[in-house]
């Protein structure tokens, strides 16, 4: 297994994206039959992208199963700001589900746990069998899961637009370690997930703490040293940082079952052809032989 490259995919991430980048002016993708079809069509577009730049040998994407989570039963509040989704993308969830398997790609998902999860459990059981591992997301929170044979690819603005993580570059960049992106967003919390963490300790002060007295476990032992206003906002919000740095920790160890062997990037061009055909993807037909020599 030592040439092995799995690339594990965070399908929520790049499903929004795709719809996103396909609504401009309120035009929405549409089969002749009505069904919506624009975020479907963004995700192929970025994933195949993205495998033709990385060239895994091997791929799987993960999914989030319903709102319900662990996390929501710590804290009621845990996203509970978050918008229904577009009507238009609804029906896509399933239909892009359909479409990923259509490539022979795993789709992962366990009730009870959300996608990030299972990305990072996969990332960990990959890692332990020789096996170098790229998650493709657009989410910050992955960083955490960045070690010596995992990477974190960051899709930003613009196609073929990555910003890619390993440990090196962490450091360079945001003068953290993978661990301390945790302990970072315990002390400043996370507006899109809605928890809050610290209130009044924002991110500069955060980081300098961090680097200061590495971990909130460091920071909680050196608290008679901190400045008088500091270690106030800590004090008053103890639970509150314990609680959001249990949220924003990854599990590794979700039940899940997939082997990397399950996981081959060898997809059949006739059955993506039928499926791409059936969604009216006419311009993507054509590219159907340049993704099958990437891999053939």
């Amino acid at each position: 297994m030592d040439n092995n490259n799995v690339m594990l995919i965070d399908g929520m991430a790049l499903l929004f994206r795709g719809y996103y980048a396909n609504s401009y002016g309120g035009y929405i993708r549409k089969t002749s039959a009505g069904l919506p079809t624009n975020a479907v069509y963004g995700f192929v577009k970025y994933m195949l992208d993205a495998i033709s730049r990385f060239k895994p040998t091997h791929v799987i994407c993960c999914w989030d199963m319903g709102s319900k989570t662990f996390r929501t039963e710590k804290y009621d509040g845990y996203k509970a700001n978050r918008p229904d989704a577009p009507l238009e993308l609804v029906p896509q969830f399933d239909l892009m589900k359909e479409v990923v398997s259509s490539f022979n790609i795993p789709n992962v998902g366990i009730a009870g746990f959300e996608a990030d999860d299972c990305i990072g459990t996969l990332a960990r059981k990959f890692e332990s069998d020789d096996t170098d591992v790229h998650i493709l997301t657009g989410d910050h929170d992955m960083l955490q899961l960045v070690t010596d044979r995992t990477r974190v690819i960051i899709m930003k603005k613009g196609a073929s637009n990555y910003a890619v993580y390993d440990a090196q570059t962490l450091l360079e960049e945001k003068q953290l370690t993978a661990a301390q992106f945790i302990d970072l967003k315990g002390l400043i919390g996370d507006t899109s997930d809605n928890y809050p963490g610290v209130k009044g300790i924002g991110e500069k002060t955060a980081v300098k703490l961090l680097l200061e007295y590495e971990s909130i476990d460091g920071i909680v032992a050196n608290l008679p040293s901190l400045s008088k206003s500091v270690k106030a906002k800590i004090e008053s919000d103890l639970d509150m940082l314990h609680l959001c740095r249990e949220l924003a920790t990854i599990k590794c160890d979700a039940p899940i079952d997939c082997a990397v062997e399950d996981s081959l990037w060898r997809p059949d061009p006739d059955k993506v052809r039928e499926k791409f055909l059936e969604l009216e993807f006419n311009s993507l037909v054509k590219e159907i032989s340049a993704f099958h020599s990437v891999v053939a």
